[in-house]
């Protein structure tokens, strides 16, 4: 796609998340400002091009934390779902997450990626590189920082 190609990508991907929030709710008042819809149009041709990408989610709970690797297929399905729910439950008029824009720039950065996957071979691309990118995943290692005991 190269850098001027991924540019007029992430850009359409926007504008289509701008027309997906003005079409769902084309009365309301509330502005949208914000990159998230182009953001979501990236995730969303990413799901395409490596459904077995390791997303790797930071669990936090409290004083309990974890980095699990999930699937990007699993994670960007449930983060795409989370969108439209959220999206149908949402009011336009009092502002908040545009939950439309995600969707639907999620939606059109699919549908921009669909060309440069089908001219890499489509489900032949995944069977080369087996759903992953080119890269290797990410090594986390423990803390070497000691704990300091409290006394009693």
């Amino acid at each position: 796609m190269g850098h001027a190609g991924f540019l007029v990508f992430y850009l359409l991907c926007g504008i289509g998340a701008a027309l997906a929030q003005w079409a769902t709710e084309p009365w309301s008042p509330i502005p949208t400002i914000g990159a998230s819809g182009a953001i979501a149009g990236v995730m969303g041709a990413y799901l395409l091009m490596f459904p077995k990408a390791r997303v790797d989610v930071f669990l936090f709970f409290i004083v309990f934390f974890r980095i699990i690797p999930v699937p990007a297929w699993l994670m960007l399905g449930l983060w795409f779902g989370l969108q439209l729910v959220n999206g149908v439950g949402a009011d336009p008029m009092t502002g908040g997450v545009a939950y439309w824009a995600h969707a639907g720039g999620f939606a059109i950065g699919l549908v921009l990626m669909l060309p440069f996957w089908l001219r890499r071979g489509g489900s032949r691309f995944w069977d080369r590189t087996e759903g992953h990118p080119p890269h290797p995943e990410a090594q986390y290692h423990r803390s070497r920082v000691p704990l300091v005991r409290r006394r009693r």
